[in-house]
C-alpha cells in the first residue's frame, strides 16, 4: 500500500503523522519504551494537541528484538495472533543510556537497537556492532486513509546491493526488491502475483530477518514506494514487528523458526514417490490398482497413492463419504494398497457443500461460519451452496476432526488439505470474535493444524503428514506444502521453483510441486525434465488436472527416466534424511536457495533457476526443450553426480569466486553437482560419477 506521491507529497485522501524526535524514554522491567511526539517540543504549550507515537522494544528470545509502534493504546489487539514461542529461560536484555552520545541502546544477545534521544527520529539495528538497517526520520508513520481508516507503517533502510527474499510462496521474481506485495491468501495459481501461502517475514542478504507480527493484510513495498527502504504497513492503531539477527541467512532462519515453530520429524515414506489419480480424470478401483501394479511391473517403487477430489461424489464436497459407484469397498481397496506396501492419502477441503449430509448437521450445531444476521454464510463458488467450517470454535474443530477420524479408521494415512484461501471478510462473524480481516490468512493455519494434530494423535509422533496448499507464518509446523496449480510448461516449471525458493526463505522446511504441471498435459520431453526436478525435491508427487501422470502415458523412455530418478532418490535417502534432521533441529530447509548456502558469493544472491538440496548437492533443472542449461558453481571442487565431470572452481584469497557453465544434457540427466568428498558421492560410490572423481583425484586433474 502506497501513501506518498513522490518524495514530498502525500496521496490524495491520506494524512500522515510521523514521530519528530524522542521526548522521553522509560525502562519498564525488560521493556524499553520511547515516546515520540509528532513535532518538536520547545515550550510547554507544544505538549497540547500534539499526538505522540509510542515505540517499545522487548526481547522475546536472544538475538531477537520485538518492536511495537502504537498510536492509541485503548484499541485491543485484534485476534487471531501468531503462536510465537518465547525462550525457555527469560531473556535479560541489556539497556544502556549513553548521555554523551545521546542514545539509549537495547541489546538482546548480539542484536541491538540504538535509539537517538536527540535530533530527528532515528533507530539503528546492529549485529555485533555492525549496522544492519535503520528506521529514520521519514520511516514511521500513522496514516489516516480516506475510505480505509487508520494504518501504521514503518520503513527499514536498504543498503547498496541489499536484496530481500521471502514473504511466502511467490511465483514472480525471487528477489523481492522493487515489488509491492500484499500478504493476502488467494487461490490464484502460479501464473499471477497472488499467492496461496503468504508469510509476513522477509530475509535480507545482509544477514537479518523481519517478521511483521500481524495475521492480517500486511502490505509490503520493497524498495518500491521508497526505493531505499522496505516498507510495511497494517490497518489499525498498532504495528508489531520483530527483527531477527544472525549474520547469515541460515542463522537467521534458525532464530526465526525457534520463535515461529520448526518443522517436525517426517516419516521416511513421505520422501518417496506419491502417485495421484489426478483431478477430473475418470478413475475407480480398477484404475487405481492398474496404476499401482503398472508402476510395480515397470520397476518404479511407489510410497503413497493419493485419491483426489472425486473419491467423493460431485456436489457433496466435503462429506467424507466414498462414492459407492466407483469405490464400493473402500476399506478393501485401502487394504490392497497397504498390502502392496503403500500409504494412502485422500483429498479434503474445509468447505461443506449444501448437498453434503454434514451441512445440516454443521449448521444446526453452529459449526459453520455465520453471517452478521445469524444465517449460515454460503456461496456457489466451488461447491454449490457450500458453507465454511468455523475453526475458531473448539467444538467445530473437534467435530471436523471426528469426521476425519473415521477415515483413519478405514486405513487412510494422510490428508491433502487443499484450499483454505477464499475466506470471506465482509458480513461474517467468527465464533471466538476473531477479526475477519485477520482470520482470512490465519484460517489456513487453524485448518491444517486440526488435521495435522489428529494424524499425530492417531499415527504417532513422526508419522503425521499433510499435503497442504494454503499457509501463513508458522505453517511450517504442519508439513508438507506443495506449490498449487501450475501450467504444464517450462515457464510454469520455473515459476514453481521460484515459489518454492521464496517459501523456504520464509521459514518452511519442505516443499513439493505437481510433476508435469497441473493444467494441461505436458509433452514427453517436458514431463521427463519435470520428473528429474520433482525427484530431486524434498517431496515428489505425480499429479495433474484433466490427464493422468503415470509415466507410460508419455512413452517408454519416460518410464526409464522415472525409474532412474526414483532409484537415484532412493540411493540418496540417507543424505536426505540427515538433511531433514537438520531441518527439524534448526529450521534449515532441505531445498534451499543458493544465497542461503553461499551468502558471501555475490553471484548467488539472484540465482533462482538452481538450488541446493541439503548442503552438498547442487541441482540445476533443465528448463528448455533443447536440454541446454546454465549452471553456476561456487568456489570449490565439484563432481557431476551422474556423468562424473569434475569442475574445480578457484578457491582461496586470490579466487575470483564461482563460475558459470553452459551444458547440454539429455533427458536422463540435468545439472547435478556434489561437493567433492560429500555424502552424495559416497552414497553413489562405484557409479560413473564417483569412479571419475577418483580417477581425477589420482591424476591430479
Amino acid at each position: 500500500m502506497k501513501f506518498t506521491d513522490g518524495y514530498w507529497l502525500l496521496r490524495e485522501g491520506v494524512t500522515m503523522l510521523r514521530p519528530a524526535e524522542v521526548h522521553d524514554h522509560e525502562v519498564l522491567g525488560a521493556e524499553l519504551r520511547v515516546h515520540a511526539p509528532v513535532k518538536r517540543i520547545v515550550t510547554r504549550g507544544d505538549t497540547l494537541n500534539t499526538p505522540v507515537i509510542e515505540v517499545s522494544f522487548t526481547a522475546p528470545r536472544e538475538d531477537v528484538i520485538a518492536v511495537r509502534i502504537r498510536h492509541f493504546a485503548g484499541t485491543p489487539a485484534p485476534l487471531p495472533r501468531f503462536a510465537l514461542e518465547t525462550a525457555s529461560t527469560v531473556v535479560d536484555p541489556e539497556i544502556t543510556h549513553d548521555e554523551e552520545a545521546g542514545t539509549v541502546t537495547y541489546r538482546s544477545g548480539r542484536l541491538a537497537a540504538r535509539v537517538a534521544l536527540t535530533g530527528p527520529w532515528h533507530v539503528e539495528y546492529l549485529w555485533d556492532g555492525e549496522l544492519l538497517t535503520s528506521s529514520t526520520a521519514r520511516s514511521i508513520g500513522f496514516a489516516q486513509v480516506e475510505g480505509a481508516g487508520p494504518h501504521v507503517l514503518e520503513q527499514l533502510s536498504l543498503d547498496v546491493g541489499e536484496q530481500i527474499y521471502g514473504l511466502g510462496e511467490r511465483f514472480g521474481a525471487f528477489v523481492k526488491n522493487g515489488q509491492s506485495v500484499d500478504i493476502w491468501n488467494a487461490d490464484g495459481g502460479t501464473n499471477s502475483e497472488q499467492a496461496y501461502k503468504n508469510v509476513p517475514f522477509f530475509l535480507s542478504s545482509r544477514g537479518y530477518g523481519v517478521l511483521v507480527d500481524d495475521a492480517g493484510p500486511v502490505s509490503f513495498e520493497v524498495g518500491s514506494e521508497n526505493v531505499a527502504a522496505t516498507q510495511f504497513s497494517v490497518p489499525g492503531e498498532e504495528l508489531r514487528y520483530e527483527v531477527y539477527g544472525g549474520g547469515n541467512p541460515l542463522a537467521v532462519i534458525d532464530r526465526y523458526t525457534a520463535r515461529s515453530g520448526r518443522p517436525p520429524q517426517l516419516p521416511e515414506w513421505s520422501f518417496g514417490l506419491w502417485l495421484s489419480t489426478s483431478f477430473t480424470t475418470q478413475y475407480d478401483e480398477e484404475t487405481v490398482l492398474s496404476f499401482v501394479d503398472g508402476m510395480a511391473e515397470r520397476g518404479i517403487p511407489l510410497s503413497v497413492f493419493h485419491f483426489d477430489c472425486f473419491w467423493m461424489r460431485g456436489f457433496h464436497w466435503s462429506d467424507f463419504t466414498w462414492d459407492p459407484t466407483t469405490f464400493p469397498d473402500p476399506r478393501g481397496l485401502i487394504a490392497k494398497l497397504h498390502e502392496r506396501g503403500l500409504k494412502v492419502c485422500v483429498w479434503i477441503n474445509p468447505y461443506i457443500a449444501q448437498r453434503s449430509h454434514l451441512f445440516a448437521e454443521g449448521a444446526e450445531l453452529g459449526h459453520l461460519v455465520r453471517r452478521t444476521d445469524g444465517a449460515v454464510w454460503q456461496t456457489d463458488l466451488w461447491q454449490a451452496g457450500m458453507g465454511l467450517v468455523d475453526f475458531s470454535s473448539p467444538a467445530a474443530r473437534e467435530w471436523f476432526a471426528e469426521k476425519l477420524d473415521a477415515l483413519i479408521d478405514d486405513g487412510v494415512d494422510s490428508f491433502k488439505t487443499d484450499f483454505g484461501e477464499r475466506i470471506p471478510t465482509e458480513g461474517v462473524v467468527w465464533a471466538d470474535g476473531s477479526d475477519p480481516l485477520r482470520m482470512h490468512n490465519h484460517y489456513a493455519q487453524q485448518y491444517n493444524q486440526v488435521v495435522f494434530d489428529l494424524l499425530r494423535e492417531r499415527r504417532g509422533e513422526g508419522e503425521a503428514v499433510v499435503f497442504a496448499r494454503s499457509a501463513t507464518a508458522g505453517g511450517q509446523r504442519f508439513p508438507i506444502h506443495w506449490g498449487g496449480d501450475c501450467e504444464s510448461t517450462y515457464v510454469a516449471m520455473a515459476q514453481s521453483l521460484r515459489g518454492g525458493l521464496s517459501l523456504v526463505s520464509s521459514g518452511f522446511g519442505y516443499w513439493s510441486h505437481d510433476i508435469g504441471g497441473f493444467e494441461g498435459t505436458p509433452d514427453p520431453t517436458l514431463f521427463m525434465r519435470w520428473v528429474a526436478f520433482g525427484l530431486l525435491s524434498s517431496h515428489s508427487r505425480l499429479h495433474g488436472s484433466s490427464s493422468y501422470r503415470v509415466p507410460w502415458q508419455f512413452g517408454e523412455e519416460a518410464v526409464t527416466v522415472m525409474r532412474e530418478f526414483v532409484e537415484l532418490k532412493s540411493r540418496l535417502m540417507p543424505y536426505l534424511l540427515d538433511a531433514a534432521a537438520v531441518t527439524t533441529a534448526t529450521g534449515a530447509p532441505v531445498m534451499r536457495p543458493m544465497v542461503m548456502q553461499f551468502p558471501e558469493d555475490p553471484a548467488c544472491r539472484t540465482l533462482d533457476t538452481q538450488y541446493m538440496l541439503g548442503e552438498d548437492l547442487l541441482v540445476a533443472p533443465v528448463f528448455t526443450a533443447s536440454g541446454e542449461v546454465d549452471v553456476y558453481l561456487p568456489a570449490g571442487r565439484w563432481v557431476h553426480l551422474l556423468d562424473g565431470e569434475v569442475v574445480e572452481v578457484g578457491q582461496g584469497e586470490e579466487s575470483d569466486g564461482g563460475r558459470f557453465l553452459r551444458r547440454r544434457y539429455d533427458v536422463h540427466s540435468l545439472g547435478l553437482f556434489a561437493r567433492e568428498g560429500s555424502a552424495p558421492l559416497a552414497l553413489l560410490a562405484g557409479d560413473g560419477a564417483s569412479a571419475a572423481a577418483d580417477a581425477d583425484a589420482g591424476s591430479g586433474r
